[in-house]
């Protein structure tokens, strides 16, 4: 569930246990928690409140590492809430300490030799003097800072040390003082090569107990941590989902730790340590990542050398000619070595429609070759790499190399959840030092589930591209001069919006179409019964199971594609269909001359239109011809599919009554998958005139009343097989003959170029471009 509703029990029981979450989910969560409360704050306690705002400001400061505007807010807003917080307090300490870390560091002084010239010295007691007033400068800020609040702060663990640390800072004060009386009266004394020795034993001495103190003062600062990288299993467990896949890895590590246990102790491994692996899953599901993880785990365990991972795919394997495609393999493996051989999308090696002189298949030959014999053998892991589906193939039709990789080696990343992907993108724009409101993860969520259509979906992928384009967004929109500190952190839905487009609603575009009455009745039936089944899903009530497959039948030009586009808008607006979009298909687009080429080129169409509304024309062209037509493949394909896709694909089959009634009878499947024939009527004489005008008015045209009146009784004298076709041709042919006749008047004022005249009427009915 994206948004959860806090109750003020919530918001204390979550106060209270929060070091269960990682600090990144806590700063997100508290910010969750200070938007629920907003317009409602008063019934929150401000030492609640003051303790969200503390968080906020300790978990960015740990995650930065750096005091910026929108921590010291914070920390304000905390202080003011609850000066006597205890909580509120601590981070106060930390705060201070670390102002003081940053600010209060032992200065460069400059240089003064005997030989300088005056200019020189002079330049150098200046130095002098701007450090020392820097000094009084901080010093001043943060002793008012610190008797503010000492009281309360010498309550808390770190403000003894905060008191040593102020008591130092006053010792500070004598000599910077000095220096910044020496350093007046020996730039007076300066004169060529000669100067005040007095005052320069002052400024020296000065500077030697300056630095005396600052190494004091460093044993009381916290030192920072050196960054280490987390072992492989820590790292691993760090990331967001993939359950089973962390339980894999464990199992693993603890075998070839078992393993490696029994070869140090003297037994034999005849078979040697199982390195090589597969990693299956679609696009952004983690697989490169993972392979880095295992890369260190054999690292750690002792298994190989290095952790590094050498990344390859086939254009950098396989050569153009005899003999290159062996050479490149081998200087891969070697620059491997120690480490991890990945190849990403390994079965493009060997593609099934090869010619001659493909050469994938030596890359196996000589990667087999390396893994199990010669010098090589035992000193690289392999990883392939790819989609399930796609290695699953290459793998049965390569035995030799399925042998090499064990079935407790073969690791499936499974797509992630869209919770889970909601977490990464906010954890992707903390890395970036962003947060997302409350609205921004709505909009996230939407624009997730709307990419979210078939197995070419990014995942973590896709969801780091849209962050990435809501903090361009952000960027792009900013006035600098008028930001204030909230505007460099935080993301919010219209970021996420911005590269929407705004278009006119489907069921509004529907109802302006000409004619089509009973349809128009029936598609706002059937998108008003699948919007009440949603809603009434997404309150948890029971929803009838959706019907929305149909039959279009009618006439060439009575608006089958048009409406069939409004419809699948219509269903996209709605939140049925992901996509909305509407894909035209013929038998071409179905059928292949081949055995087995049929379904799979009738799944790639369907996997073009998952999301949206497929749209087959001249439907019952698939039946077969006779022997050896492999139209009933795809009609087979295509009801098997329905199955497998369910909500996700919408399939409207189109064409003329009689031969339709044919098709839906050739298969038992089709005949209960589509329950809803539509049937649109010829247009009348009427409504093909008014498609010519509103043609036009579209087009900044309009008719004079004389043209009119012949396009009425002269033009349109009954109704045309072309229907709606005509009506468009018609127009475009008046168009035509009004570009001539302006040309050869020479008329080209705004009123001419927009009207249609008896002229152009007359003239088309006698060469007779209306039949």
């Amino acid at each position: 569930m994206l948004q959860r509703k806090w109750s003020l029990a919530d918001i204390k029981q979550w106060l209270e246990n929060r070091s269960e979450e990682e600090q990144p989910l806590q700063e997100a969560t508290a910010w969750e928690i200070l938007e629920a409360l907003e317009g409602r704050e008063e019934e929150l306690a401000p030492v609640y409140r003051a303790q969200l705002y503390a968080l906020l400001a300790s978990a960015r400061l740990e995650r930065t590492g750096q005091l910026d505007p929108v921590i010291e807010r914070w920390q304000e807003r905390a202080a003011t809430l609850s000066p006597e917080s205890g909580f509120v307090q601590r981070i106060t300490c930390q705060i201070m300490l670390k102002k003081i870390g940053n600010q209060l560091r032992l200065p460069e002084f400059p240089v003064i030799r005997e030989t300088d010239h005056s200019s020189a010295k002079k330049k150098a007691a200046n130095d002098y003097r701007r450090i020392a007033q820097r000094f009084f400068s901080f010093e001043k800020e943060l002793t008012a800072e610190w008797e503010r609040g000492r009281d309360l702060l010498l309550q808390q663990k770190e403000g003894e040390r905060l008191e040593r640390l102020y008591q130092l800072m006053t010792e500070l004060k004598q000599p910077f003082s000095r220096i910044l009386e020496a350093t007046g009266e020996y730039a007076d004394s300066v004169q060529g090569i000669y100067y005040s020795a007095a005052q320069f034993k002052q400024i020296k001495q000065a500077e030697a107990d300056i630095k005396l103190l600052f190494s004091r003062l460093d044993e009381l600062l916290p030192q920072s941590a050196e960054e280490q990288e987390p072992e492989a299993l820590v790292e691993l467990q760090s990331l967001i989902g993939l359950n089973e896949v962390k339980e894999r890895i464990a199992k693993l590590h603890r075998f070839l730790h078992y393993q490696k246990e029994r070869q140090e102790q003297g037994f034999q491994i005849k078979d040697g340590m199982a390195m090589h692996m597969i990693l299956t899953g679609n696009p952004g599901t983690g697989k490169t990542h993972l392979a880095r993880v295992i890369a260190k785990i054999y690292y750690e365990l002792g298994l190989l050398t290095r952790d590094e991972v050498y990344e390859v795919d086939r254009a950098a394997l396989v050569g153009a000619y005899v003999g290159q495609t062996e050479e490149q393999t081998q200087k891969a493996i070697e620059r491997a070595l120690g480490g991890v051989l990945f190849i990403d999308e390994a079965y493009s090696l060997r593609r099934a429609d090869a010619s001659g002189n493909d050469y994938g298949q030596a890359v196996i030959d000589t990667l087999v070759s390396a893994m199990t014999s010669g010098k090589y053998a035992g000193q690289f892991a392999v990883i392939l790499a790819g989609y399930p589906a796609e290695m699953r193939t290459f793998l049965r039709s390569n035995p030799g190399l399925r042998s090499r990789f064990p079935e407790q080696n073969h690791i499936h990343l499974p797509d992630y959840t869209i919770d889970e992907l909601l977490q990464i993108g906010a954890k992707m724009a903390l890395e970036n030092d962003y947060m997302l409101t409350q609205g921004a993860k709505r909009e996230l969520q939407r624009r997730i589930e709307r990419a979210a259509v078939d197995e070419s979906f990014g995942n973590a992928r896709t969801v780091k591209n849209l962050i990435l384009e809501a903090i361009f967004e952000k960027g792009a929109e900013l006035t600098l001069t008028e930001a204030k500190a909230d505007d460099f952190v935080f993301l919010d839905a219209e970021h996420f919006q911005a590269n929407e487009e705004t278009e006119q609603a489907a069921i509004q575009s529907l109802e302006a179409l000409v004619g089509l009455k009973a349809v128009k009745r029936e598609i706002k039936q059937l998108t008003s019964f699948a919007d009440v089944q949603q809603k009434r899903r997404e309150q948890g009530l029971q929803a009838l199971p959706l019907q929305l497959h149909a039959v279009f039948t009618g006439n060439p030009g009575t608006g089958k594609t048009t409406v069939a586009e409004l419809f699948a808008k219509a269903l996209h607006e709605i939140g049925l269909l992901k996509r909305g979009h509407l894909v035209v298909a013929g038998r071409a687009d179905l059928v292949a001359g081949y055995v087995g080429q049929t379904a799979q080129k009738t799944k790639e169409l369907i996997r073009d239109a998952l999301g949206g509304v497929l749209f087959i024309d001249e439907a019952y062209a698939l039946l077969s011809a006779g022997k050896g037509d492999f139209g009933m493949e795809a009609i087979h394909t295509l009801v098997q599919e329905m199955t497998v896709h369910q909500e996700n694909l919408v399939v409207i089959l189109a064409g003329y009554e009689q031969e339709m009634e044919r098709l839906l009878a050739s298969n038992p499947g089709l005949r209960s998958r589509f329950k809803k024939q539509l049937s649109f009527d010829d247009y009348t004489k009427e409504e093909l005139v008014e498609i010519v005008l509103e043609r036009a008015e579209q087009a900044d045209y309009r008719f004079s009343g004389r043209a009119k009146s012949i396009l009425e009784t002269e033009v349109m004298l009954k109704k045309h097989p072309a229907n709606a076709r005509y009506a468009v041709d018609v127009f475009e042919r008046l168009v035509q003959l009004q570009a001539l006749r302006l040309q050869e008047q020479q008329a080209h004022d705004a009123e001419q170029l927009m009207t249609i005249t008896e002229e152009d009427l007359r003239l088309l009915v006698t060469e007779g471009g209306h039949k």
